[in-house]
C-alpha cells in the first residue's frame, strides 16, 4: 500500500511550519500544503526551499482569515474576513464567480513564490462543497495538479492524489496503531490528513486544535514503517 502523510497548514503560524518541517526531517510526513494567507507565508515559503525533499501543495482556504484578492466582495464579513467558517455546510452557497477569483489569486501567489505546486486541498475541506466542484475541477485540470480525495469527487478517479483519505489520525483518534488501521483499507493509496506543529502563542489565538498537534508530532516522529508500506 502507498501511503502520503500530508501536514495540512504550512504557514498558518511558525509554530506550525517549524513542527511540519520536524515531521519530515524526522519523521514520515512527505508533503504539506501551505496557506498563502497564513500567519507565517513568508517563513514557511522559506522553510520549503531549505528542504525540497518535502512536497508543497496548497491550502485553499474559504473559512479562515483574510483574502488575497481584494474584489471578492461577496465573500466578506464586515471586518474584511472571509464569512465562511467551518460550518459552511449551514451556510448559503457561495458566490461561484469569487470563489474562483480568490482561489486563483492564491495558486497565483503560491506560483510566485517559486515553490512546485504539488497538488490542491483545502482548509475544513472546503474544496469537497458540492457548488464549489466544478470550480476545484477547473483549477486542477487548468494547473494540471491532482486533488485531495473527497467523496465528492468519487467520479474524477484521474484527479484524485490517492484512493481515498484517512481522517481519523486526529484529535481522539490520535493513536501510535496508525498502520494497523490503514491495513484494514481496501485501496492502493492512502492520504492520512495530519497536524504536527510546534505549539507557539499564535497557534493559540487563531485555531483551538492546540495541544493534540504535539501528539500528531510525537508519533509521526516514531512510527516504525511496515515492509508492506510504502510511504510516498
Amino acid at each position: 500500500m502507498k501511503v502520503l502523510f500530508n501536514a495540512d497548514d504550512f504557514g498558518l503560524t511558525k509554530g506550525v511550519t517549524d513542527g511540519i518541517i520536524q515531521a519530515h526531517t524526522k519523521g514520515v510526513v512527505g508533503s504539506t500544503t501551505l496557506m498563502v494567507n497564513g500567519k507565517a507565508f513568508e517563513y514557511a515559503v522559506g522553510q520549503a526551499r531549505n528542504y525540497p525533499s518535502l512536497k508543497v501543495g496548497i491550502h485553499l482556504v474559504l473559512t479562515w482569515g483574510k483574502p488575497i484578492s481584494n474584489q471578492v466582495p461577496n465573500l466578506l464579513d464586515a471586518n474584511g474576513n472571509f464569512k465562511y467558517k467551518s460550518n459552511y455546510l449551514d451556510m448559503d452557497f457561495p458566490n461561484i464567480e469569487d470563489v474562483e477569483k480568490e482561489w486563483r489569486a492564491q495558486i497565483e501567489a503560491f506560483l510566485a513564490t517559486g515553490l512546485k505546486l504539488d497538488h490542491i486541498d483545502s482548509h475544513h475541506h472546503v474544496h469537497g462543497w458540492e457548488p464549489l466542484k466544478e470550480v476545484v475541477v477547473k483549477l486542477a485540470q487548468e494547473y494540471n495538479v491532482p486533488v485531495r480525495y473527497v467523496d465528492s469527487f468519487s467520479d474524477y478517479p484521474n484527479l484524485l492524489l490517492t484512493d481515498t483519505l484517512y481522517l481519523d489520525f486526529y484529535g481522539k483518534g490520535i493513536e501510535e496503531n496508525i498502520f494497523g488501521n490503514l491495513q484494514d483499507l481496501d485501496v492502493q493509496s492512502v492520504e492520512v490528513m495530519t497536524h504536527p506543529a510546534i505549539i507557539d502563542d499564535e497557534l493559540r489565538s487563531v485555531s483551538s486544535y492546540t495541544d493534540k498537534r504535539v501528539q500528531e508530532l510525537d508519533i509521526l516522529c516514531s512510527l516504525e514503517i511496515p515492509d508492506w508500506v510504502e510511504i510516498l
